[in-house]
This record gives C-alpha cells, structure tokens and sequence, in this order.
C-alpha cells in the first residue's frame, strides 16, 4: 500500500494519512482524499463553533456537569481523531470514524439544545462542491483525473508520497 500524506494548502493544522494501492485511479484517490478532508474540515468546525458559543459562554455553568462532560468528550476526542498529530503517529482516518464523530457531537448538541442552553443551529457541512474544486498535487505536478498513481509514481507498494490539496485557482 501506498501512504499518501495529505496537507491542505490552505491550513497547516489540516493533514491526514491515506493509504491505497499504486495501481488506483487518480479519480477514487481523490474521491476519497477529499471526502475525507471535507469531514474533518465539518468537525473542526463545529468544534470550534461549539468551543466559541457554549462551552466558554456563561450558561456553561449553568448545564448539568454530565452533560456538559459528555459533550466536551465528544469535541475531545473528535478534535483528536482529525488532529494532524495523528499523522505523527502513523495512523489512517477513516470516513466512516469521522461520520460516528460527527454524529456523536450532533447528538450531544441535541442533548444541550433540549435543555434551552444552545439556541443557535449546527453548521451544514461544507459545500461538497467546494471539495470538488480541489486539486491534488505531489512534487510539483497536478494528479490528473483519469489517469492512475502509478502513472505518477511507479508500482511500489511501499512508497510514501506527500500531496498538497489546492484550491482550482
């Protein structure tokens, strides 16, 4: 398996490990690369709109310790999962990881909104569209749909590249 490193050009604090075989079209690698940027960019979002509205507001106090230690465990460790720590630590994020986190969070949210602490709606994810208009690049050269990582890169299984996600300019 290829290990794909991926850094958002826009921010240094969004970075992830993928992994896929050499022989994949550039068209599911980016696919994939970007629905999993675009989880991670929707959890650090709501992190940091819940952080910012709730959690450092007044009526904090004011909600039951378990509630509110369930929600911060929520924010905790889905700020966690999508932190470019785990690149450090050579572990993968998963789609499926990222949506349980997202849910988890929503279904805190729903919790405290329940009980007329939080009056303000979740933000939607980020525009799929958006993440569409990005492009992949590893050492200079666009990954162009159509074409598979090999093309690019050789047959090694056990190569490690690094690819910056761009925004079409």
């Amino acid at each position: 398996m290829v290990v794909v490193h991926v850094k958002a050009a826009t921010s240094e604090e969004q970075q992830f490990l993928y992994h896929c075989s050499s022989t994949s079209a550039i068209d599911e690698v980016a696919d994939a690369i970007l629905r999993i940027h675009h989880l991670q960019s929707h959890i650090q979002s709501l992190s940091l709109l819940l952080r910012q509205r709730l959690l450092s507001g007044p009526s904090f106090s004011d909600i039951s310790p378990d509630t509110a230690l369930a929600l911060e465990r929520s924010l905790s460790e889905a700020e966690a999962y999508v932190s470019k720590d785990q690149v450090e630590h050579k572990r993968f994020l998963s789609p499926h990881s990222l949506h349980a986190h997202v849910k988890n969070i929503e279904k805190e949210v729903k919790i405290v909104q329940s009980k007329g602490f939080l009056d303000c709606d979740l933000p939607q994810p980020p525009d799929c569209e958006v993440h569409q208009q990005m492009q992949l690049w590893w050492a200079g050269k666009e990954l162009v749909r159509g074409k598979r990582l090999c093309d690019y890169i050789g047959t090694n299984e056990k190569t490690k590249i690094v690819i910056t996600l761009k925004p079409v300019c």
